[in-house]
């Protein structure tokens, strides 16, 4: 343009992809408590520090093999990891996880700025059926890549790879979301751009390649669309 600087329109944001747990909604305390459910039968009495060092972010497969190796366990890693399935799903029957603070204005203003939206989650596919059913803003959600629709889920970039493919566009025109190290490193290892809002489960986390780190959605909302 005249005397402004020259954008590329195809790099120009278009889309944030949201990481569900811990980001969208608030389950990472209840899903500490349904991992020491399940393991309280073995002996574990699991602690926030472990918790929150090496289970907040990483899918429950995943969760069920670290689990057997560090506590030295007899059981098979994805019996552990079934049992931790069932009691999430009876927890999200009964009602859907609260959402973070800011979430619900935060989809609001993406739609409203014209963003497409995706959640991209190491969680279930019912856990964010739950959600959209539950607090009306299905219809802005256009894509949602769960753990079972990869086989590799995070910290590997598949499932971000996959929200972009199904939306057509580059790792350039889009952003993403998350809460933990792991959901940071799938989300950079795709190429995107990425900012962190840690909760308390996963403030000790190394959020050295994000694109910026805020307290929450509503302060990172603040600078995206000031």
């Amino acid at each position: 343009g005249r005397g402004g600087v020259m954008v590329n329109p195809g790099a120009a944001l278009q889309a944030i992809l949201f990481d569900h747990d811990g980001t969208l909604i608030n389950s990472e305390a209840v899903h500490f408590k349904l991992w020491q459910q399940t393991l309280t039968p073995y002996g574990v009495e699991l602690t926030d520090a472990y918790y929150n060092e090496t289970m907040a972010g990483v899918p429950t497969s995943q969760n069920g093999v670290d689990v057997v190796r560090d506590f030295n366990l007899s059981a098979e890693p994805a019996e552990l990891a079934n049992t931790k399935t069932r009691l999430t799903e009876e927890h999200l029957h009964k009602a859907p996880f609260p959402l973070m603070p800011g979430a619900l204005e935060t989809m609001t203003l993406c739609h409203e700025q014209g963003l497409r939206i995706a959640i991209v989650t190491g969680g279930s596919k019912y856990s964010v059926q739950r959600t959209l059913e539950c607090y009306g803003f299905a219809d802005w959600v256009e894509c949602v890549v769960a753990v079972e629709d990869v086989e590799h889920s995070k910290p590997a970039p598949d499932c971000y790879l996959m929200a972009l493919e199904q939306m057509g566009l580059t790792a350039e025109q889009a952003m993403a979301v998350e809460d933990t190290e792991h959901g940071l490193a799938a989300a950079t290892a795709a190429g995107l751009r990425c900012v962190a809002i840690p909760t308390e489960q996963s403030l000790g986390h190394d959020f050295s390649a994000a694109a910026g780190v805020y307290q929450s959605l509503s302060a990172w909302t603040n600078e995206q669309f000031s």
